[in-house]
């Protein structure tokens, strides 16, 4: 079932995001050569905690981190450890927190030092990915027309959508409905209404779609061994134009 929020509630939501955004603002100047992962987790942690927030990942259905952090071929939960980062990687960090009885979710793909052009393109598709979808995202309009602009765009520069994982509805539970593919036909699915908040992530492989889950149970990576990109943010319908929940700077 889809919840839909009142006006208050989206605010609530909007306070559990804007500790996403500001953990996500302040990873930018933390990321860089010979940083571990785990450090990383650490330090998001500490600005979520310091502003009053849960890492919502830590335990999660038994996830071991407070956050994912996937590097190069990683597409997505990748458990924090002692691997250091190299120039030339990139690291995606995805963040969930939980504040006052609301949740919200974001990720972000960073370069460490200088990174080969193929990977700035993949960031860049990919964000501009997102940033289709969210426009896509009107009231009036059917889930479909959201994983349409994204799956169009991915393509439409050579690289690959990832279909295993979606996004998803998110506001008093972490996942809830509906499901959001970044892949599909237009004009299909739940009908988008005001008052929906959802977690649109595009997950873009540089290769095939394909992926495989490590011997952890959680990491997964692109079957080819290419690279992958994930940037997420959440979001809210309104009336009007798409509110995008999870800013950061």
């Amino acid at each position: 079932m889809i919840v839909l929020k009142s006006n208050d509630e989206i605010e609530r939501i909007g306070d559990a995001c804007r500790i996403v955004g500001g953990t996500i603002g302040a990873l930018k100047g933390f990321v860089a050569e010979g940083v571990t992962t785990r450090e990383i987790e650490k330090f998001a942690a500490s600005v979520i905690d310091k502003n009053g927030g849960r890492a919502a990942f830590k335990g999660y259905r038994g996830f071991p981190g407070s956050v994912c952090t996937s590097v190069n071929d990683q597409v997505v939960h990748g458990i924090p450890s002692s691997r250091k980062l190299k120039e030339g990687d990139i690291i995606s960090i995805d963040i969930g927190v939980f504040y006052k009885g609301f949740y919200g979710d974001a990720a972000i793909t960073l370069p460490v030092g200088r990174v080969i052009e193929a990977a700035e393109t993949l960031m860049r598709v990919t964000a501009e990915a997102l940033d289709l979808g969210i426009d896509a995202a009107r009231a009036g309009g059917r889930v479909s027309d959201i994983s349409c602009a994204i799956q169009g765009h991915v393509e439409a520069n050579g690289f690959s959508v990832v279909r295993t994982f979606v996004g998803h509805g998110i506001g008093k539970e972490l996942h809830e409905e509906p499901q959001i593919p970044n892949y599909g036909r237009c004009g299909r699915g739940a009908r988008l209404r005001a008052g929906m908040t959802l977690a649109l992530e595009p997950m873009v492989n540089a290769g095939g779609s394909g992926v495989n889950v490590l011997d952890d149970g959680w990491t997964a990576v692109t079957a080819d061994g290419s690279l992958s990109a994930h940037f997420e943010h959440t979001v809210a319908i309104t009336e009007d134009e798409p509110r995008v929940l999870t800013e950061h700077v």
